[in-house]
């Protein structure tokens, strides 16, 4: 399948006002449990999370499961990306809101970061294809409140958002266009719920197997690229 360069391009303009580096913070070992105390013995008390298992419904086509498919699998794809766009704007929006930056300090300050974020994001980006990139900027706006025109116009200019919305619309996407929750965007919508109250796993799981990341949580914290 092709890759979505240029949908790509447009995902780094929106993570450009932030790239900071992570601390690593050690993990103790283990973990606490609960437990009581009955007739002189100790008993340990842990909570077993729910188990979600999938099975096809017959009321869809053949066609309309390669496209649910296709969907529960670009998601899990493009999810992560959105994620850290939102974390990254909050971010710079803080900076920006305490540094009392000049015109120009900012421009810098934006140029340098958008830099940082082409060398660590460029390589998985260009793994996306046009229909992950496509739900990608779908899933950006559900996350911060804006669409990505609006994004790139605030924190890069109108002639700057115009020129790659226009690209954006050579490739079939629309930069402008909102994010629709009880319409066009409503599978997508069941799936981010999906995902954050733990069941996203299991629908994966039952339809494509593990994940190839062994080190990703049953809970849909991190999905591999």
């Amino acid at each position: 399948m092709k890759t979505n360069l240029t949908i790509a391009a447009t995902v780094l303009y929106l993570l450009a006002p932030l790239c900071m580096q992570a601390q690593t913070v050690k993990q103790p070992e283990g973990y606490l449990m609960g437990y009581i105390v009955e007739n002189g013995d100790t008993l340990f008390v842990a909570s077993i999370p729910d188990l979600y298992v999938y099975n096809r419904n017959n009321k869809k086509s053949d066609r309309e499961w390669r496209e649910y498919y296709r969907t529960v699998h670009n998601f899990a794809r493009a999810y992560p990306f959105a994620l850290q766009a939102r974390e990254r704007i909050d971010r710079a929006d803080s900076i920006l809101e305490v540094s009392n930056f000049t015109p120009r300090e900012r421009e810098r300050f934006l140029e340098k970061t958008e830099r940082d974020l082409y060398a660590e994001f460029e390589a998985p980006l260009r793994k996306l294809t046009f229909s992950q990139g496509r739900i990608l900027l779908r899933l950006i706006d559900r996350e911060i409140g804006q669409t990505p025109y609006a994004v790139v116009k605030s924190y890069r200019g109108g002639l700057t958002a115009s020129f790659w919305q226009g690209v954006a619309r050579i490739f079939g996407a629309d930069m402008k266009k909102p994010y629709d929750k009880y319409g066009e965007d409503i599978l997508l919508e069941e799936l981010v719920r999906m995902y954050h109250d733990g069941r996203f796993y299991y629908l994966y799981f039952s339809l494509f197997g593990p994940p190839k990341d062994p080190n990703i949580s049953p809970y849909g914290t991190r999905w591999a690229n």
